[in-house]
């Protein structure tokens, strides 16, 4: 039988680029796909070389997450569903090596062929990959998963899904993939869709999913048991199909994992200490230095380790939501950006242990440079120099304060910047023309730790220039439906960023995802300039143009002023775990992968 699936679509912006160089086409199928050139590792090779492909198997991990949950489909809008049934539970046709920027090897699919140009793409499906049912994943499967993902799934499956002009059956195990558009980056993308039983959905609304279809996946761990919002146990599939597979071997260890949900990260913690979890992922230095001392790590029971990353910073802080009139002069957001005591704040609730955020591509060869744009930044900003804002092209730096409480010298600033927006102080009220006052409504979600305490602060600080925000705090239920439909003013903001950033930049940025509800971009910008560094960015075929194009973008994000900064929590991964939990000594560059378990973690008795 021959399935073939035609349509035709409208044209889309094109091609993710990397940071490597080299030949533009696969002359035949290959184990593997880099963006450009080869992959880095060989057609025999072993494992990924950050695995221990000797590592023991057997073992427990248990770990907390805040918030419940309501969904065991992650591929939906609706619901809230544990994040780690993404990874842990499906499989794609390529899986990713986390010690390159971008390049892929064959998981469900054996390999991949690619046409001269990358306009279309070809997997070859192992004839041995099974889903944990027993059956066979079958080129019918992965067509309906890719269809029904990108009609019925999560916004971010669409963007892909809109650019394949056709996908049809060319052999008993073959799928080819024909794009629209120039997009380079498209024929790494399309093998890195989950696949899903399509038997398992029949008669089924996919859309409405929640917990009453436990997913048959072709995954080395299955779903065993599960109470709604408080944990969901998952088992190694001892019949786990892909067991001898490079790309898995060394990897999925342990025999369980299970995650505990906690009401927020004081009962978390807690239960860490008392044993109920045997793992704890900590984002609070000062936490980590003052806390972590109880007598299960004194005794050497509990080991604490960091494990480093060479990400870029990406971007924390509180997000200034430009859908609403209030937040939509840069003045406005420049002055609450110089308003936030952020000197004063670090110190006073993390010690000053960790620097502030200065840009999203930060700590990285992509970061913007200090000072006025130069060479190919400044030649691909110029045709945009009348939108751009103050400082894309000059040079932008954040605010400082003095550190003291009272934060005095910036608080002026503020309230002549927002002066200049038409705000003014009368009666002790901040007010515009029209005498309405200036007031906003700070979102939380549960388990805010020390976004809360950054708050209190915050707002007694806003207090002084006449300013009376409202702090809305609510479960984590709430707070997915809420920024879901983008129904806030400001709220706590983290978007991770890549070595190699692709499509995916115009889900967070682009214009055309201002009103597409579920899509990441919270604070609502619609900038051409960003849109232009994207493509650009895209459709480079230099390492030069890429990295100016991604520097460029970084100007545009941070002198658009939507967020206010905080530290970098992130800049290492902080992992306590019991002694018997053991990871490689090798770090892939995306390290913190290594610190996001169990991957390939195993359990050693001591």
């Amino acid at each position: 039988m021959c399935l073939n699936f035609f349509r035709t679509l409208g044209t889309a912006t094109s091609v993710g680029a990397l940071i490597l160089s080299g030949s533009l086409a696969l002359a035949e199928p290959q184990h593997g796909i880099a963006m450009y050139g080869d992959p880095q590792l060989p057609p025999d090779f072993v494992s990924l070389p950050y695995a221990n492909p000797d590592a023991p198997t057997g073992g427990t991990i248990v770990t907390g997450e805040v918030g419940s949950f309501d969904s065991l489909n992650p591929h939906i809008l609706k619901g809230s569903t544990p994040w780690q049934l993404r990874f842990l539970a499906y499989e794609s046709l390529m899986g990713r090596n986390w010690d390159e920027p971008f390049a892929l090897y064959g998981l469900l699919a054996e390999s991949i062929d690619i046409g001269p140009n990358r306009d279309w793409v070809e997997f070859t499906l192992r004839p041995e990959a099974r889903f944990s049912d027993g059956s066979p994943v079958t080129v019918e499967d992965v067509m309906w998963s890719y269809e029904t993902l990108g009609t019925l799934g999560h916004p971010r499956y669409h963007g892909v899904w809109n650019k394949i002009a056709s996908m049809e059956q060319t052999g008993e195990h073959k799928i080819k993939f024909t794009f629209n558009v120039e997009d380079r980056e498209l024929a790494l993308l399309v093998g890195m869709r989950p696949i899903m039983k399509k038997a398992q959905w029949e008669g089924k609304d996919f859309t409405q999913s929640g917990l009453d279809t436990i997913p048959i996946t072709s995954a080395p761990y299955v779903i065993e048991d599960f109470e709604a919002g408080r944990y969901v146990t998952l088992k190694r599939d001892p019949d786990y199909w892909g067991r001898d597979v490079p790309y898995r071997k060394g990897t999925n260890n342990l025999d369980t994992i299970r995650l505990e949900f906690f009401s927020d990260g004081a009962a978390q913690f807690e239960g860490f200490k008392a044993g109920l979890l045997n793992s704890n992922r900590e984002t609070s230095p000062v936490k980590w230095a003052q806390q972590y001392n109880f007598p299960a790590v004194e005794s050497g029971k509990v080991v604490k380790s960091e494990i480093p990353h060479a990400r870029p910073t990406g971007i924390s802080g509180f997000v200034m939501n430009t859908r609403r009139d209030i937040f939509k002069d840069w003045r406005v957001r420049e002055a609450l950006i110089t308003a936030f005591n952020f000197e004063y704040i670090n110190e006073t609730v993390s010690g000053s242990l960790q620097p502030r955020i200065t840009s999203y591509f930060g700590n990285s060869l992509l970061g913007m440079q200090e000072g006025p744009a130069t060479g190919l930044v400044a030649e691909f900003l110029a045709p945009f120099k009348d939108e751009l804002l103050p400082g894309a092209l000059e040079g932008y730096t954040l605010p400082k304060g003095d550190g003291s409480a009272r934060n005095r010298a910036n608080l002026r600033k503020a309230l002549s910047l927002l002066e200049e927006a038409g705000w003014t102080v009368q009666d002790g009220v901040l007010k515009n023309a029209e005498g309405q006052p200036f007031t906003f409504d700070i979102l939380l979600g549960a388990g805010g730790g020390e976004d809360d305490a950054m708050i209190d602060i915050y707002v007694e600080g806003l207090k002084r220039m006449g300013i009376e925000p409202t702090v809305t705090k609510i479960d984590s239920a709430q707070y997915k439906e809420r920024t879901n439909e983008f129904d806030f003013d400001m709220t706590s903001y983290r978007r991770g960023l890549s070595l190699s950033p692709g499509n995916e930049q115009l889900q967070y940025w682009a214009c055309d995802q201002v009103d597409v509800p579920g899509s990441r971009n919270w604070m609502g910008m619609c900038s051409p300039a960003a849109e232009a560094m994207i493509d650009k960015m895209l459709n480079s075929e230099s390492r030069d143009d890429y990295i100016a194009a991604v520097r460029a973008l970084d100007r545009v994000l941070t002198s658009g002023r939507y967020v206010i900064p905080i530290q970098d929590r992130f800049d290492v991964s902080r992992i306590a775990h019991v002694a018997e939990l053991h990871y490689p000594e090798r770090i892939p560059a995306y390290g913190d992968w290594i610190g996001f378990q169990p991957d390939v973690w195993w359990w050693e008795d001591q």
